[in-house]
């Protein structure tokens, strides 16, 4: 069976700010539309098995059903949802970044 993927706003803003960073202060657009669709390849292969990547950080309750997968340099934050057959990619973000400080207890 596969799942429906959707994006959340501020995944939408993430792959924009992602092209906008790499097109426009890099100087390299082209290698900023490699970077996306390489990045919403991933995503679209998640309406097949979401499950197979590991969780984002199981030792945290409210992290217990956000998984994490990497595409090159970045990561893609994602929400399976096995009743609905839903999968809600919640960010995509720079690897280098502390994604545990940032997902903190603010995190839904």
């Amino acid at each position: 069976m596969t799942y429906t993927v959707h994006l959340s706003f501020e995944a939408e803003n993430d792959l924009r700010d992602i092209f906008a960073y790499i097109a426009f202060q890099l100087h390299a657009p082209e290698t900023a539309r490699q970077q996306v669709n390489r990045l919403l390849k991933m995503i679209l292969s998640l309406d097949e098995m979401p499950f197979r990547f590991r969780r984002f950080d199981p030792q945290k309750e409210e992290h217990s059903d956000l998984r994490i997968v990497t595409v090159d340099k970045y990561c893609v934050l994602y929400v399976p949802n096995e009743q609905q057959k839903t999968v809600t990619i919640v960010r995509v973000m720079y690897g280098g970044r502390n994604l545990s400080a940032y997902f903190g207890d603010s995190a839904e």
